[in-house]
């Protein structure tokens, strides 16, 4: 395999970036995905704590609600290469 691919993602992992609405090509490389995914849960961690200062939902349920949404993005959990077949 070629710094520039082609790259061959495990299946399950496309599944998983489905969920988020990421489709990588096989010209993507593992590191930008992970890059992308670990921004979107930035951002989704910023916006949950955002709707805390609302006070859409008491402080007191925001440690689960973080623990949830980190569950919801187990690619993290994986290094880069670890992404591909």
């Amino acid at each position: 395999m070629s710094e520039a691919g082609p790259y061959r993602y495990r299946a399950l992992v496309l599944e998983q970036l489905w969920r988020h609405g990421i489709q990588p090509t096989e010209r993507t490389r593992p590191e930008l995905v992970r890059e992308f995914v670990r921004e979107l849960y930035k951002y989704e961690i910023r916006r949950l704590r955002d709707r805390m200062i609302r006070k859409e939902f008491p402080k007191t349920e925001y440690a689960d609600r973080v623990e949830r949404l980190r569950q919801g993005y187990p690619i993290l959990s994986l290094l880069p290469r670890h992404l591909l077949e």
